[in-house]
């Protein structure tokens, strides 16, 4: 067998639904039962999809690429992985906002798509969920999400944006998505890193998280997120949440 053909594992089995709670859901319950690496879970809607910091992915049926990918073995550094494959289908305006928003800068940060890992590290497994705005029309998300909403009503979190692109187009953005995360699965860590910190859209930003603020300097091999302190040290930030100091 070819290494093109060993690559392409991505996919199959598809379960497609037209509505559901959470793809992430689904495809942690057919991990626990034993479904192959590759499974892939995707659906028109989400009743109640959620990202990072518990928040709700709210998205019109059929406008959203909505899925849920069983991972067995993953890399360490999987979400950043996935946010540079999101990045290598989503146009070269798509920039990440550490660690895997998928965000464009249209005077100020507007997020594309998220990025959302869970699993069993014990078991071995991950599920990657991804939800990109393919088909989104802005004037159809509350208007807490739209841009020129407050920083209050969006509760911390950054103002919507889309691909604009037509419905039709949802199918063949999940095949390129699917292709270049089996691209990216294949490089060495050495490669994500250096393609995540061409795509860092939080560098140079002055930022604040609870407990501090600095500035945001890159990420280390381990993508913790390096800040550069107003006294000259520096901190790395593991997981939590972070904010442009002008939008805290």
């Amino acid at each position: 067998m070819s290494g093109a053909a060993e690559l392409r594992t991505l996919g199959h089995p598809h379960l497609h639904l037209r509505r559901t709670e959470s793809t992430n859901d689904r495809a942690r319950e057919l991990a626990i039962a034993g479904a192959p690496h590759g499974t892939l879970v995707t659906a028109c809607e989400q009743t109640a999809g959620r990202g990072r910091q518990g928040r709700r992915w709210s998205a019109p049926p059929r406008s959203s690429l909505l899925m849920s990918l069983l991972l067995r073995s993953p890399p360490p550094l999987l979400p950043l992985l996935a946010a540079v494959a999101v990045c290598d289908v989503a146009g070269e305006r798509a920039r990440i906002k550490w660690p895997n928003d998928i965000v464009v800068d249209d005077a100020g940060l507007a997020k594309l798509g998220g990025i959302l890992t869970e699993g069993r590290p014990q078991e071995d497994w991950a599920v990657l969920g991804i939800g990109l705005n393919v088909a989104v029309r802005l004037e159809q998300l509350p208007a807490a999400l739209r841009p020129g909403a407050s920083a209050d009503d969006r509760a911390g979190g950054l103002p919507a944006a889309t691909l604009g692109l037509p419905e039709e187009e949802l199918e063949p953005m999940l095949a390129r998505l699917l292709a270049a995360l089996e691209r990216r699965l294949a490089q060495p860590a050495g490669a994500t890193l250096s393609a995540w910190r061409t795509l860092d859209a939080l560098r140079g930003r002055e930022i604040t998280w609870v407990g501090g603020r600095g500035r945001a300097a890159g990420i280390d091999g381990a993508g913790r997120l390096i800040v550069a302190l107003e006294d000259g040290g520096r901190t790395t930030l593991a997981a939590g949440e972070v904010h442009l100091q002008a939008l805290a």
